[in-house]
């Protein structure tokens, strides 16, 4: 039985090859969890008091205090006081002091001798010396303040040494709520199911994955007594490989990142501890889930920086591992050769121009609107950058007058050279078409083609312009792609209802402006898939690890869109400049988290500066004056201090008042962040920001 439609068959043919699944699911195999052993993972609290932070073992920091005392100063009064007490007791023990000779003679004799018992005079002796003690070190404490010093230092030591620090707020083993016992299975009547789960975890059968999969089908199949059942009679049967994606995959091979599936975490670094960074990151580690690339990622860095070894591989690797528990979708766009994870982690490999490939892409994106699939190949084939281009409604309505009378006269879009020939006004081509509608029966068609036809050769015509650029694609390296004839079934990402990890190599060498108009045409085509979904529960992710003039402005707005649509978009840049001028600052506003890189430009930087606003701030401006204070003596020894150091004795004012800066200038992002460090400020889609945080990628 089919619990959600992501397991099992479907009544949705996918626009893509079935991905080849065991005829019965896998035998068991233990899979390691991210971190030691699956109870563990289970059991260890999660904490994340801002957006951003590795909620897994996580320890918020106790609340700032204003008149907190820096640790420094605290210990150099506790340090200095206990010096003092030391030496006054060094002072009356060796009778510098006289306090015991004191004591002696203020009190009666009697006192002193005990009334001739000798165990009274020895407790006399040893009251006296308490009250001494007492007397020293009440005063020095005070003054010392060692009280705050035991708090702040001396007890978190204690209770780590009497509670274990990775069980520390842990869920205890056989707890009621302990979560390795499936305490909503047992409250719903399912205890032998809740039993064999468990046993699973036990045995090491189970990894972390297993478990997000088969808690999410428990979460759709509750809500029916049948699909309770069917959930029960599978995991019976099969154990933790019930319920698995169709590619019969319970992991991906060689993980390269931390992962909080629990949470659908990972963790990309650790927040520096200068005071650059807000008091509640400070030390704590950093993630991205999809609460925050629901609102889009935008990364710049130049090469080298780290952008795909520790941003895009992490986050790719993060979404794979979703998707094999049936939460996520993910389209990885980059150019053939690039870290971005073995082939063996995705169901689709699409490698344009290799004839080993055994996907093809659908240049249409599964569209059968002609108006739709113009405006798709006119977001692709306008890149921004040139006036000509600067309309694309202009390009969307030629396509059309072309892509609407070919599919009524053949009942399919046109291939890369038919649409090429056709937009060149070539009169063969626009004959044949003519003849074909007629005998169609479709002769209102031939109107578009007219106007096609008059507007074809006049000057500033933009069908030229297209044409050149479909020439692009009508290259032998291609001849073998984009296929409509129906011999073969390219993917399309309308096939995004389903939890797939498809990725898609571009010919970067040779091919460079072709792979641009394709990342374009993906972008385009990945938002028009996601927000046209009748099914949203999978977070659906469009990853571009190399960006470059992808962004246009109708792609600046559908990331706006994607927040609504449960998607989100990563994309890597190089650089600004690889975007229009027009559109980078509405790129930085449309991207609800921004990540800086070491390396970048000032220019670039100021982009980030002026996103990221202004803070207030205390600013100390110090005075110095010509000393010309004291009488004869004191101007006489300021002036031989003069004649030996050169140096004119002053007194400082120091000014203390709040003002307005950047949180980060141009000039901090583009020389104050060290290499493998990035600033990343982010927000959740449910509106939560957090303001720029450094962070060490290497951490």
């Amino acid at each position: 039985m089919n619990i959600d439609g992501t397991h099992g068959t479907s009544d949705t043919t996918p626009a893509v090859p079935p991905v080849p699944r065991p005829a019965a699911p896998p035998p068991p195999m233990p899979h390691r969890p991210p971190t030691g052993a699956l109870e563990t993972w289970l059991r260890t609290p999660r904490h994340a008091d801002a957006p951003g932070i590795y909620a897994y073992g996580h320890h918020p920091r106790p609340a700032q205090d204003p008149a907190r005392l820096p640790d420094r100063k605290l210990l150099g009064g506790a340090a200095l006081s206990l010096l003092c007490g030391l030496l006054v007791w060094s002072l009356i023990w060796n009778g510098y002091l006289p306090v015991v000779e004191l004591a002696v003679w203020i009190v009666p004799s009697s006192w002193t001798t005990g009334g001739g018992n000798r165990y009274l005079a020895g407790l006399f002796g040893v009251v006296v010396w308490i009250v001494i003690v007492f007397a020293i070190v009440w005063p020095v404490s005070r003054f010392g303040r060692w009280r705050e010093v035991l708090r702040r230092y001396v007890l978190p030591l204690v209770r780590a040494a009497k509670e274990p620090v990775a069980a520390s707020g842990a869920v205890e083993a056989g707890a009621v709520d302990d979560p390795l016992e499936w305490p909503e299975v047992r409250a719903a009547g399912g205890v032998a199911v809740a039993e064999r789960l468990a046993q699973e975890a036990r045995a090491g059968r189970m990894n972390d994955v297993d478990y997000v999969r088969l808690h999410r089908a428990w979460r759709m199949a509750r809500g029916s007594a049948d699909r309770a059942e069917a959930f029960g009679e599978a995991v019976l049967r099969h154990g933790a490989a019930a319920w698995t994606h169709p590619s019969g995959a319970r992991d991906v091979p060689d993980r390269s990142a931390r992962h909080d599936l629990y949470t659908a975490q990972v963790r990309i670094g650790a927040a520096d501890e200068g005071d650059r960074n807000p008091y509640q990151y400070r030390g704590a580690g950093m993630a991205l889930d999809p609460a925050l690339l629901g609102t889009s990622l935008l990364a710049v860095g130049p090469p080298g920086s780290g952008k795909t070894r520790h941003l895009v591989r992490p986050v790719v690797e993060s979404l794979c591992l979703q998707a094999l528990a049936g939460t996520a979708a993910v389209i990885v766009v980059g150019p053939a050769g690039a870290d971005l994870g073995p082939a063996d982690a995705f169901d689709v490999v699409i490698s344009i121009g290799d004839p080993a490939s055994a996907y093809d892409l659908d240049l249409y994106g599964g569209a059968t609107d002609p108006d739709e699939a113009a405006g798709l190949l006119a977001a692709a084939l306008l890149d921004g950058f040139d006036s000509e281009q600067s309309d694309p409604r202009r390009a969307s309505t030629a396509l059309a007058q072309v892509l609407g009378p070919f599919r009524a006269a053949h009942g399919r879009f046109p291939s890369v050279p038919e649409l090429r020939e056709l937009l060149d006004g070539g009169a063969a081509a626009v004959a044949a078409l003519r003849e074909r509608l007629d005998e169609a029966g479709q002769p209102g068609w031939a109107r578009e083609l007219d106007s096609r036809s008059r507007q074809s050769g006049r000057p500033g015509d933009v069908g030229a312009l297209l044409a050149d650029r479909v020439a692009l694609l009508d290259r032998p390296a291609f001849a073998g792609f984009f296929d409509v004839s129906g011999r073969t079934k390219p993917f399309a990402l309308s096939a995004l209802e389903h939890p797939l990890r498809v990725r898609v190599d571009l010919p970067e060498r040779g091919h460079t402006e072709a792979s641009r108009m394709l990342t374009r045409l993906l972008l385009a085509q990945f938002t028009v898939a996601v927000t046209g979904r009748r099914d949203r529960a999978l977070f659906a992710c469009l990853v571009l690890d190399d960006a470059t003039r992808a962004v246009t402005a109708d792609a600046v707005r559908s990331l706006q869109r994607l927040r609504s649509a449960h998607a989100g978009a990563v994309l890597a840049l190089r650089g600004l400049d690889d975007v229009p001028e027009a559109l980078r600052g509405a790129l930085l506003g449309a991207a609800g988290c921004r990540i800086a890189l070491s390396g970048v430009s000032t220019w670039d930087g100021k982009r980030f500066a002026e996103s990221w606003g202004t803070t207030w701030v205390e600013e100390e401006d110090i005075t110095r004056t010509p000393d010309q204070s004291g009488g004869l003596f004191k101007r006489f020894v300021r002036g031989v201090r003069r004649l030996f150091t050169g140096e004119a004795a002053t007194t400082e004012s120091v000014t203390v008042r709040r003002v307005e800066r950047e949180r980060w200038s141009a000039s901090d992002l583009a020389n104050a962040v060290p290499p493998g460090h990035a600033v990343a400020s982010l927000t959740t889609v449910g509106g939560e920001t957090a303001p720029p945080v450094l962070i060490d990628l290497r951490g």
